[in-house]
C-alpha cells in the first residue's frame, strides 16, 4: 500500500519538521487576520463611537462619518481616522453613523448624505461648520480637526464646504428626486 507514511513510521527529524511547518503556519495566519486586534479599524471606531446626541451636546466639537461596511472609501480612510481620533482624545468626538442601519435613516436624511464617506463638522455648540465627501488624507483630517478644536475655518480642500443655508423647501424644489448614499445609477 502506497501513500502519506503514518505519524509512527516519521523520522523525529521529520516530526519536528512538521511540527515546526505547522506553527510557522498558524501563526502567519494569526497575524494575517489582524493578531491579537482582529477589530479593522472601521469597525473599532464604529464600537468606539458615542451617541451622536451626547457628542453634540457635550462641549466639544464633533465630527460625524457618514459610512457603510462595503464602502471600500470608508475603509481606506478609516485607519488615518482612527489614528486622528486617538489623537484627539477629550477634545474631538468621532461618530460614524453607518447609512445602512435603519436606526439612522433620519440623520442620513437631515443631513442629506448623498455620497460616502461624508463628513459632517460641528462646533463645540453643536452647530454645524462645514461637510467634507470623499476620502481624506491623514495630513488633511488633522488639519480639519485642528480647524474645528480651535474653532478656526475648515480648510479649503476640493470636496469641503460650508453647510447651506438654504430651506429645505427650496433644495426640494429645485431637486425633487434627490440621490441618497445606496443609488449609483
Amino acid at each position: 500500500m502506497t501513500g502519506s507514511p503514518s505519524p509512527s513510521t516519521l523520522s523525529p527529524s521529520q516530526r519536528f519538521l512538521l511540527l515546526f511547518t505547522a506553527l510557522g503556519l498558524a501563526v502567519v495566519l494569526f497575524l494575517l487576520r489582524g493578531g491579537l486586534n482582529a477589530e479593522a479599524p472601521l469597525e473599532q471606531l464604529a464600537r468606539r463611537s458615542l451617541d451622536p446626541d451626547t457628542a453634540l451636546s457635550n462641549g466639544r466639537p464633533t465630527m460625524i462619518e457618514f459610512y457603510a461596511d462595503w464602502c471600500q472609501a470608508c475603509r481606506e480612510m478609516a485607519p488615518a481616522l482612527l489614528s486622528m481620533e486617538r489623537e484627539t482624545v477629550n477634545q474631538l468626538d468621532v461618530v460614524l453613523i453607518n447609512v445602512d442601519n435603519p436606526r439612522w435613516q433620519d440623520l442620513t436624511e437631515e443631513y442629506k448624505v448623498n455620497g460616502i464617506p461624508q463628513l459632517n463638522f460641528f462646533d463645540a455648540k453643536g452647530d454645524p461648520k462645514g461637510l467634507s465627501v470623499g476620502v481624506r488624507s491623514h495630513e488633511q483630517l488633522q488639519q480639519l480637526t485642528n480647524a474645528l478644536i480651535q474653532d478656526q475655518p475648515l480648510p479649503k480642500f476640493a470636496g469641503v464646504g460650508a453647510i447651506s443655508s438654504l430651506p429645505d423647501s427650496t433644495l426640494k424644489a429645485n431637486n425633487p428626486d434627490p440621490v441618497g448614499p445606496r443609488n449609483h445609477s
